[in-house]
């Protein structure tokens, strides 16, 4: 199997390549609860990208909360507490049931009721931005715009949607009872949990010979699988419409293997931590050089960003819509002891064009504010890109193998 080229060490790969740790605990004379807090601590001063920690002298937290930590529960208050001086929101504790739920995302297998929730950020109120096909929520009439005020008798407005999470998720064939509420109208509706198999592709050929693949999360261990499986489909379309809105990211190997699967040549992504620079080069081995029209917009994130600048700044694909979120740091994820993990800032990547686009994002080709409109303009950018290829574009290769980056460990680039 053909990996993708790499620059640097190989500890810097291994650097770039960020994974779940599972660490032992250390032995000697502390309690589980302090070796919990004392591992956060220590993995922060081995691995956060910013050296001086915020400016913070970051050997005066090591023992600070000692006297105080007794319980798993303390632990937790105080390694919050030594985060919050970093200002970083990304580096941040998991407690157990988050860091589940991130592992359940991540074997695309949930427990819910099959709905993606955003926080509003004017209203703070928790709208529906997906619901999976036949899921729970769609079969009770749930819909993409629908608010969620009310979640068994509590009241859901200002919720976070990780905190509506906590309690939409439970044991499967149980139910919740979920307010809704649509252009004024208020509705409540009992839902039985399921087991819910995360897709994170879904495509289609439209009746123009445009082939249309939505790719929804990065997080799922099945993206690139799923990805390549769309393309397969789509290997008889005049071009591909590749739709990233309301993408938040997930994991990075995705994003590499997903742009390799595209890209004909030049660079992916470029990474800079306290270890140095590496920069992940696409393979030159495409699975398809159909036309590319790319659909962004402001929850576009991460490793969206990653996947839209590499087709973006190679000339491979042509984004419409409106600049992206902004989020250009990578996170390695680290289990502790007693079943929490620590996500930690490792690195800040750049596109590759040299590009940070850390609380800047990637600014489209096409700068289009209406959904609708931002699709019909990719249909019409796409048909001139066919026009203009049509004498030569034909062959596309045979969908069989993916040659691209493999690991076992796992990335994550997500908000």
């Amino acid at each position: 199997m053909k990996h993708l080229s790499r620059i640097g060490s190989l500890l810097l790969a291994s650097a770039l390549t960020l994974s779940v740790v599972y660490q032992q605990p250390a032995q000697g004379h502390r309690s589980l609860p302090q070796e919990t807090y004392h591992r956060a601590w220590q993995l922060v001063r081995d691995n956060y990208y910013d050296s001086s920690f915020n400016h913070r002298d970051w050997s005066d937290l090591e023992h600070k909360f000692d006297g105080s930590i007794k319980t798993n529960e303390d632990a937790y208050k105080y390694i919050k507490v030594m985060l919050e001086g970093l200002n970083d929101p990304y580096t941040r504790l998991l407690e157990p049931r988050a860091f589940q739920d991130e592992n359940d995302a991540i074997d695309a297998r949930i427990v819910g009721i099959g709905i993606n929730l955003q926080q509003s950020k004017e209203t703070k109120r928790l709208v529906v931005t997906r619901t999976i096909e036949d899921g729970p929520a769609e079969t009770a009439g749930i819909r993409a715009g629908d608010e969620i005020v009310g979640i068994d008798g509590l009241n859901a407005i200002g919720m976070t949607p990780e905190q509506a999470a906590e309690h939409i998720r439970g044991k499967q064939g149980t139910p919740v009872q979920v307010a809704v509420s649509h252009a004024g109208t208020a509705k409540t509706v009992n839902i039985t949990r399921q087991e819910i198999t995360i897709h994170a592709v879904s495509s289609k050929m439209l009746d123009n010979g445009i082939g249309y693949i939505q790719l929804s999360t990065f997080i799922s261990n099945d993206a690139s699988r799923e990805f390549r499986q769309a393309l397969q489909k789509l290997s008889n379309a005049d071009g591909i419409v590749l739709d990233l809105r309301d993408n938040p990211g997930g994991l990075l190997s995705n994003a590499l293997e997903i742009a390799d699967m595209l890209l004909d040549n030049g660079a992916i992504v470029s990474t800079i931590s306290r270890h140095g620079h590496h920069t992940d080069l696409s393979s030159g081995d495409p699975l398809t050089h159909q036309p590319i029209v790319v659909l962004v917009d402001d929850e576009s994130a991460s490793a969206s960003e990653i996947l839209a600048s590499a087709l973006k700044d190679n000339g491979r694909g042509v984004l419409i819509g409106t600049r992206t979120y902004g989020k250009g740091l990578v996170q390695e994820i680290n289990r502790l002891p007693g079943g929490a993990a620590i996500h930690i800032t490792v690195s800040r990547y750049l596109t590759p064009s040299g590009s940070d686009i850390n609380k800047v994002g990637v600014i489209p080709d096409v700068n289009e504010a209406d959904k609708e409109r931002q699709f019909q303009k990719a249909l019409v950018c796409l048909k001139e890109k066919i026009a203009t290829l049509k004498p030569t574009f034909g062959n596309n290769k045979p969908i069989s193998s993916m040659n691209v980056i493999r690991t076992q460990n796992t990335a994550v680039a997500r908000r």
